[in-house]
This record gives structure tokens, sequence and C-alpha cells, in this order.
């Protein structure tokens, strides 16, 4: 069996990267991560759709002559500008000089500003179709800011597969299988949420316009441009975007992010998360904002219904890693969360009034200064225990 063959028509030409630390030079992959490169071949002609990141370019040209033989390539269809699909455009051209690149307007200024590339190109508009031969039909889709603003998908109609670029993507390097019905599925839908709360979570609207244009479309396959294909699991994925690009909590869990630099205000975040296990909330996850990575938090907030956040006041500002959270939160307009906010201080408490601004006045929140008095760490729980009521309502 050759787990890289999707269908007699579809064939994986992608890569994994297991050496880079971190994906945009920001988020931790532990796991590695896939660049997904497909070719479609129908009777007539050929086409490459989504490319590789540039070091991983000449590993995929093999591949492409090793699968083509005397064939070759005569489309190159670019669903995403970004450099790690984009970047071994050159290397392409290089190779196979009359390969036509296929984009819509802003795809095909990209090209140019990024590549210097010219030559032949086709620009298409939502809903044009591209034949590779009789019963192999590409249609495009136009998904502006999902999440860049020339994204777009690919649709081969007679197989009911998409090419969703970024779209359904997750962490993870592929190992071994390409298809989920052989992969670590809840690994990588972990990863998925992981993934859509970094770089997709400011952008649901724009996703739900997406989804909405895909409703009428049959969908059998996924293939992103991240992580495995989705047959055994379609439903399910699309499922999982729906709800977090309309901010839908996964769950009734809550979670806790502090920071602390003299252990005082982690304590109190001890306290509240006992109380909400005392309340029966769970599941409950609990980050100090100074070593956790801000991938885990955001993924977290974006999975839990509440959310309690606890902050020093530093120099009076909130404490900076705890800051870079609630700016991740502001940026992202995480919303539909029961939120609350501890701030703590030695001498003039600003913390939880600042996170207040940023995140809504309104919210439940109480302060505390030094250790916290018999009657603060109280006033602690009973925010916590509060909390717990409205999640369990």
């Amino acid at each position: 069996m050759d787990v890289n063959c999707i269908s007699d028509k579809i064939y994986y030409i992608g890569v994994n990267d297991r050496t880079t630390a971190k994906f945009e030079a920001m988020w931790p992959l532990p796991y590695g991560v896939s660049y997904n490169s497909y070719l479609v071949t129908g009777p007539d002609k050929v086409a490459i759709v989504d490319g590789v990141e540039v070091g991983h370019a000449a590993r995929q040209i093999d591949e492409i002559k090793s699968r083509l033989g005397d064939r070759k390539p005569d489309y190159l269809i670019i669903n995403h500008m970004e450099p790690d699909h984009s970047g071994g455009i050159s290397a392409l051209r290089a190779v196979w000089p009359d390969i036509t690149i296929v984009g819509n307007g802003q795809t095909i200024n990209m090209v140019r500003g990024f590549y210097g590339v010219e030559g032949s190109v086709l620009k298409v508009k939502d809903g044009d179709t591209l034949s590779l031969g009789e019963g192999v039909t590409l249609r495009f889709a136009l998904t502006p800011m999902v999440h860049w603003p020339e994204t777009m998908m690919t649709y081969l109609v007679e197989e009911e597969t998409l090419f969703s670029g970024d779209a359904f993507g997750c962490f993870g390097a592929l190992a071994g299988y390409v298809l989920d019905g052989g992969a670590q599925t809840e690994m990588y839908l972990a990863e998925m949420e992981r993934y859509y709360a970094s770089i997709v979570g400011k952008y649901g609207q724009f996703v739900q316009k997406a989804l909405q244009k895909l409703q009428p479309l049959a969908i059998s396959t996924i293939c992103p441009t991240h992580g495995p294909v989705w047959r055994s699991h379609v439903a399910r994925v699309v499922d999982l975007y729906d709800r977090l690009s309309r901010y839908e909590p996964l769950d009734n869990g809550v979670t806790i992010v502090y920071g602390s630099m003299y252990g005082n205000t982690a304590m109190m975040a001890e306290r509240a998360a006992h109380e909400l296990a005392c309340a029966g909330v769970g599941p409950i996850e609990m980050f100090n904002a100074s070593t956790a990575d801000l991938s885990r938090l955001l993924a977290a907030a974006f999975r839990h219904k509440g959310l309690l956040i606890a902050s020093p006041t530093y120099s009076e500002p909130i404490f900076p890693p705890v800051k870079t959270f609630v700016d991740g939160l502001v940026i992202r307009g995480l919303k539909n969360r029961d939120i609350v906010l501890v701030g703590g201080c030695s001498w003039s408490e600003r913390a939880s009034a600042l996170m207040a601004e940023l995140l809504g006045t309104d919210l439940p929140r109480t302060t505390f200064k030094h250790a916290g008095s018999c009657d603060e760490h109280d006033a602690v729980r009973k925010l916590a225990a509060e909390l717990g009521t409205r999640i369990n309502n």
C-alpha cells in the first residue's frame, strides 16, 4: 500500500520538518510540522497544489520527478502565499520554467513581491474552474483572511476533495501515515486547537464566511497544508473549526493563568483552583504565565468556558508575562467566556483594574495586598466559587 496515494488522481508530495523549533519563530513545535503539497493528475494536465518551505524544495522536486516520470507539472496552484508554502516557487520555476502559476489577484502580486517571479500566470476569481482533462475539474473558492488576504481553497469536483490551505491544518509532523485513519488523531486535534488559537484565532468572522461558502459542497476529503489529510474525521474537524470560529467554548472547564514573583499570587491561584474543584468544575488547566508557552495558554482559553487571570502589579502595570497573555486575548477578540480577575500588589494595586480596562470593566474582580489577609483569601475563594456556580449553571 502506497500511503502517499490519496486517490488515483491525488498524490501527496509534502515534507516533514522535525528540526525547526518554533513555527513563525514564536510557536513551539514539540511534534514537528508538515508542509503539505499535492499532485493532481488528469489525463491532459498535471497540477501541483500548494508548495513547501524553500529548504525542502529540492526534496519535493525529486519526488515530483519520481512520480511523474516523463510528464511534467503544468500548473502550480497557490492557495496561500505564506513562505512555508510558497518558498519553493523559484526552485520549481527553475526546473520547469513553463509551469503556470495559478492564484487570485492578490496572490499574483505577492508572488512578484516575495520572489520577483514573472512569466506565465493564470489569475482566477471566485468560482472559476480549471480542467486537467475529462473527469478532473478544479474549482476555486476565495476565502480572504483565513488567514491572509489572498487565501483561497481548491475543490476537486469529481472526488469531493477540498485543498483547504491552512484551514483545518495543525502542528505535528506526519509519522508515516498521510491519511488520518492511521494517524494519532487526538494529538493532531489538540494541535489543531493550538494552531487555530495561536494563528487563526483573530479571524473568526472570516472563517465563518468561508465555512458558509463551503457548506453547499459535498466534502469527502480535506487536504490541508499542515497535518494529516482528513477523511475519517471530516465532520469532526469542520465542526471544531465552526465552534472555534464562533468563539464557542468546547467544554465547561476553567483556564487559570497567573503570574507570581514571590509566590503570593500563585497561592491565590491555587486557592481558586481548589475552590473550583470543590464545586465540581472540570477540567481545570492551570498555567504559570512566566514558564508556560503562550500558545498553550491561548488554546486553553479557547477550549474552556471559564477563565481566571491572576496578576501582581509590577511597577504600576500588569505583570509582563500576564500582560502578554491578556493582549493575546484582546487581539483575538475572544468572547463568550466567564472571566474573573485577581490582582495583587505591595503598595499600589493596579493589575486587576488594568486587566479590566482591556477585557471588560464589568468583570468580577478582587484584589489583595502583600501576602493577603484572611479576608482577602476568602474573597478569592468566593470569586472562584461564584465562577464555578455560573459555569455549572
